[in-house]
């Protein structure tokens, strides 16, 4: 599975970006998809997980309320639309996916394939 991310840039505190995750190469009935992220000297952290077999979302605490997370099955593409983003949101974001379910959505070192980043700067 090859996973491209999109949307990355720089904004204001308080705007938006929505960020997109194409998906191609082999399918599998479910998936376990997220958006982690990774500032600088920090550990990469989960932003928001989607489990593609019941629609299930799943948040970090600190977006709640201002991310979604998404999917389009058609396209086969998740979305991470970010609303009054605060320059702690500062990070390289990632997408990715692993076949089954959300059991562990949170931990990284459990998913195997990933996108190659898209920055996302808020000043």
């Amino acid at each position: 599975v090859q996973l491209v991310e999109s949307g990355g840039g720089s904004v204001q505190a308080g705007g938006s970006l929505t960020l997109s995750c194409t998906a191609s190469g082999p399918t599998y009935r479910t998936y376990c998809m997220a958006w982690f992220r990774q500032a600088p000297g920090k550990e990469r952290e989960l932003v928001a997980a989607y489990y593609t077999g019941s629609g299930t979302t799943n948040y970090a605490d600190s977006v709640k309320g201002r991310f979604t997370i998404s999917k389009d099955n058609a396209e086969n593409s998740l979305f991470l639309q970010m609303n009054s983003l605060k320059p702690e949101d500062t990070a390289m974001y990632y997408c990715a996916a692993r076949s089954g379910g959300c059991a562990s959505y949170a931990l990284a070192a459990d998913y195997y394939y990933w996108g190659q980043g898209t920055q996302v700067t808020v000043s």
